[in-house]
């Protein structure tokens, strides 16, 4: 029986990789800035490709990779003296032989790099090592293809480890002619300095509820009727919201905000069966994803109290009057932001000595009802 294919890194479960993906929603400024710098002539070597996680970097970086490959030099283009056409767009026709060979991962001139297989375990490791950059060296080695560009996608750069990076910015250091680098990178700031200082950022924005709306169905993804909701609770980010849609985000949250709204006087009877929700075999993504609603909630109280207003879109139904009533002053707020840091350092603790899932959710929920209390 043959081994069953492993997880590509860089896919987000239930979406479809970004290689696949034919249009890249809601970054039109992104792509803007991209080809007003192609147009002008001034292309960057290396481009860093950063915003928040699951807003389409990885996309991005395919597109600019399909652009790059099938469109000609400047000097190709301009017979008889003509100015060469400028393009307006980084789309590229799904026929063009190009997009063709990219979808089937056949295309000489790219070089995609992301975490490999160890062969010793036979599992994905968990960073970059410095021999999958070095492999790099012999795909520059090569003369491009009838003489044209050659790309490389890092996806993504944040998961290198020290050696790797070390490897990579000799590159950067040294770019081979007709090359460009990209690299995709949730957190730049753990980057080396030296290669943030290599390349131009590229940044891209988190998208709103209209734009998450064609996101999710151009990923054939069946959205929920609040894509409001959704696109503040995943933060404008699509990969975070098809994670939410598949584990039932939406309606956890509003049930720990019915259960928050509940205090000063908790509703210990639903504090108890979400704590047991989260406790079943296998729950261990949905227990992460609680926790991860649970700051996000915590970090809504702290904004409400500082900002002295509830934010424009309710994430659950009641939540508008929950965070006013909570977090009426900027005292409260603060004591929230207090709360929110106090909670994440224990769950972190918690899940590293394997605390049992039901007593640390209870734990979270009397440590809020105790900074309501005041």
């Amino acid at each position: 029986m043959a081994d069953a294919p492993l997880p590509e890194p860089d896919r987000v479960d239930g979406a479809p990789h970004p290689r696949e993906t034919d249009r890249l929603i809601g970054q039109d400024a992104a792509e803007a800035a991209f080809l007003e710098s192609y147009n002008a002539g001034r292309m960057h070597h290396g481009w860093l490709i950063t915003g928040p996680r699951g807003v389409g970097k990885a996309t991005m970086a395919w597109r600019i990779a399909r652009f790059l490959l099938a469109t000609p030099e400047a000097e190709e283009d301009g017979l008889f003296g003509d100015a060469p056409v400028q393009p307006t767009t980084l789309a590229i026709p799904d026929d063009h032989p190009v997009a063709r060979r990219l979808l089937a991962g056949s295309d000489p001139g790219l070089f995609h790099i992301t975490r490999s297989v160890n062969d010793k375990t036979g599992r994905l490791r968990d960073m970059i090592v410095a021999d999958d950059v070095r492999r790099l060296n012999q795909f520059l080695q090569l003369s491009a293809t009838d003489g044209g560009r050659r790309v490389v996608i890092l996806d993504c750069a944040d998961e290198m480890n020290v050696q790797a990076a070390n490897a990579l910015l000799k590159m950067l250091e040294e770019p081979p002619a007709r090359t460009i680098l990209l690299l995709v990178s949730h957190q730049p700031s753990r980057l080396l300095p030296t290669i943030r200082s290599r390349c131009r950022e590229l940044r891209l924005s988190p998208l709103g509820a209209a734009d998450m709306a064609a996101a999710l169905e151009q990923a054939d993804v069946e959205a929920p009727e609040d894509t409001a909701a959704l696109a503040e609770l995943s933060g404008g980010s699509v990969g975070e919201a098809v994670r939410l849609i598949n584990l039932g985000g939406l309606k956890t949250y509003a049930e720990l905000v019915a259960i928050i709204a509940s205090l000063p006087r908790l509703d210990r009877a639903r504090a108890l069966k979400l704590a047991e929700a989260a406790a079943t075999r296998g729950a261990e993504d949905k227990l992460d994803m609680l926790l991860g609603l649970t700051d996000l909630l915590l970090a809504r109280l702290a904004r409400s109290g500082a900002a002295g207003m509830v934010p424009e879109h309710e994430a659950a139904p009641g939540e508008a009057e929950m965070l006013a009533r909570l977090s009426a002053t900027r005292v409260k707020g603060r004591a929230w932001a207090e709360c929110a840091q106090e909670i994440g350092a224990r769950a972190r603790h918690g899940r590293a000595v394997n605390l049992d899932p039901a007593a640390l959710v209870l734990d979270t929920v009397f440590r809020i009802e105790k900074t309501a209390a005041g």
